[in-house]
């Protein structure tokens, strides 16, 4: 059977990826406005539907999920990078095992590295895994493996899909916020400059920025809002992805690993609600206490 035909059969939609539909939802309104001024734009050039203008727009997502479009384009919107020759060799030496254990092709995921002085790891696309220089270079090949075997879990889970849907999501809308500020300062400018003796003037021209202001605040709020929703759903799927490493066979890799981000300090529960917000990762405490749990049912996951 042919590689990818395994990843396919191995990949299940779980709850947790049903969930993350949320966050995408919460983006659909401040989607469409943003997408409607691009539009708006373009009327003065071609005649073309909005409906079929949005709909073609949500579907050309799709090629986010495509390899080499990760490759070339995915991995450089989320600030990755193409591996140097050492992180090549560590990173593929340690995703060759784990692609063994879990019988498919190595060379059916794209690797990339960010450039990150913290133990950082994520999983995008339909089979993009991103590993940060530092733990690349401080991770011994066992804690690496428990560290790729956790972000290909996100993968197999079906995690991803709705994580890269809002991320597409958030370029016009990003996008829109910023002209917005850009012209508010500009209007600042010009007020400053040809209104200082015309009160009338003056006036409408903070106004314009007032209200340019408030619509770029109003944007960036819809993409924390889906952020904050986001966070909630995203911590059952790290629990979720931790149990399948485990059962892969490699919790004790894992476990190991995250004992290096509880040694740094940073593996406590935040004290603040707010904070906990803020945070889509749950506590290294946690979820080490959880992998332990789960370790002394099932010690040695599936025979690799």
């Amino acid at each position: 059977m042919p590689s990818s035909s395994r990843l396919q059969r191995q990949r299940k939609v779980d709850g947790y990826a049903i969930a993350a539909i949320a966050p995408v939802i919460a983006l659909i309104p401040a989607w469409l406005v943003a997408i409607a001024a691009v539009w708006w734009v373009l009327q003065l050039f071609i005649t073309i539907n909005f409906f079929l203008f949005a709909v073609v727009l949500f579907f050309a997502g799709a090629l986010l999920f495509v390899r080499p479009v990760q490759r070339i384009v995915l991995q450089r919107l989320l600030g990755a990078r193409t591996p140097n020759r050492t992180e090549h060799e560590a990173l593929h030496r340690a995703w060759n095992v784990v692609a063994q254990a879990n019988h498919i092709s190595p060379g059916d995921f794209v690797l990339a590295v960010s450039d990150s002085e913290d133990l950082n790891a994520f999983a995008s696309g339909g089979h993009l895994v991103v590993v940060s220089s530092w733990a690349i270079a401080n991770l011994s090949h066992e804690k690496l493996c428990g560290v790729l075997a956790h972000e290909l879990s996100h993968h197999l889970g079906m995690h991803t899909i709705a994580l890269t849907v809002g991320q597409w999501l958030t370029i016009p809308i990003i996008l829109l916020a910023r002209i917005g500020f850009f012209l508010q300062n500009i209007a600042h400018a010009a007020t400053d400059t040809f209104a200082t003796r015309d009160n009338a003037v003056s006036f409408a021209g903070r106004t314009i920025a007032g209200i340019l202001t408030i619509i770029s605040w109003l944007f960036l709020s819809m993409i924390t809002v889906s952020q904050l929703i986001g966070n909630a759903v995203g911590k059952g799927a790290e629990f979720k992805a931790d149990e399948t490493v485990v059962a892969m066979g490699f919790g004790n890799e894992l476990r190991d690993a995250l004992r290096i981000v509880v040694q740094s300090g940073n593996g406590e529960r935040a004290a603040h609600w707010r904070d906990r917000l803020v945070t889509a990762h749950p506590p290294a405490r946690t979820r080490i206490a959880r992998i332990d749990a789960q370790l002394r049912r099932n010690p040695k996951g599936r025979p690799r």
